[in-house]
């Protein structure tokens, strides 16, 4: 009888740790963003971004919290001599937790390791040309993110980026943008959309940007965006992103139906922090 009824009860249990695992983490997250938030670090942040001190009240409470969130969740790991303090994590995290604001969020779901290089950091990239030959070659990356688990960032760029708030380069936003766009599988400039966003409405507006600035980018004609963002439709959407949190007022005039979509997706307006 018992060895009938064991495996009915293991399943019970089971089912009801799957069904309670999304509340226990919501618990522990609620305790994580009521715990008081070290003074140390809000001096980080007031040193190491800018706009903090012009976002509204609400939204410096929400970002403290939403840090709070991320760095009990995430590991940092340092390479090639970085020595992780507590700068480094604060600075990456309030930048990441930016893109979470005003949002339903769980956190970078797929993310658990931020390595940490101190400069621009080497690496081999395959490719292979319409014959089928594979091709090597060096590229030199301040930033990478990894749909499974790992997002990349050099040091120096990553100060670089908070230091100028309005330049439209931001590396930390170019590749978590990228990690919520991995959030549905590989990345596509396509993220999880809210109900209320259409995704026809969505790809047709960054598809025509998208394709306008590829032909900026062949004929060298100026452009709002990074020509590496003519690269492909991901990062069309990264580069997009660091734009319409850095330079908010040029992208609305110049690309009002795209800053809508950014608008309506990230629940933010930072025309007002800037």
């Amino acid at each position: 009888m018992l060895s009938y009824l064991l495996p009915i009860l293991i399943g019970v249990l089971l089912i009801g740790y799957s069904a309670g695992k999304p509340y226990w983490r919501e618990y522990q997250r609620d305790k994580i963003k009521n715990l008081p938030f070290k003074k140390e670090w809000r001096k980080i942040i007031q040193q190491r971004i800018p706009y903090f001190r012009q976002m509204p009240a609400d939204l410096q409470l929400q970002l403290k919290q939403h840090i709070q969130v991320f760095l009990a969740e995430k590991a940092f790991i340092g390479c090639n001599g970085v020595k992780i303090t507590d700068e480094i994590r604060i600075t990456v995290a309030a930048q990441a937790c930016l893109l979470l604001l005003n949002r339903k969020t769980d956190y970078y779901p797929k993310l658990r390791t931020i390595l940490i290089y101190p400069r621009a950091f080497i690496k081999d990239q395959q490719s292979m040309n319409a014959d089928g030959v594979q091709h090597s070659q060096k590229m030199t990356l301040a930033g990478e993110s990894w749909d499974f688990g790992k997002v990349v960032l050099s040091w120096q760029d990553t100060i670089a980026g908070a230091k100028i708030p309005d330049d439209g380069r931001n590396v930390v936003i170019h590749e978590f943008s990228h990690q919520l766009d991995q959030e549905n599988g590989s990345a596509n400039g396509a993220p999880l959309l809210d109900k209320g966003q259409s995704y026809q409405c969505w790809s047709a507006v960054f598809s025509a940007q998208f394709e306008q600035l590829k032909i900026q980018a062949k004929t060298a004609a100026p452009s709002l965006f990074d020509y590496y963002g003519a690269t492909n439709p991901a990062e069309f959407f990264a580069v997009a992103s660091e734009v319409f949190f850095e330079q908010a007022q040029q992208l609305y005039f110049e690309y009002p139906m795209l800053y809508r979509q950014l608008k309506q997706y990230y629940q933010v307006d930072p025309i007002h922090w800037q």
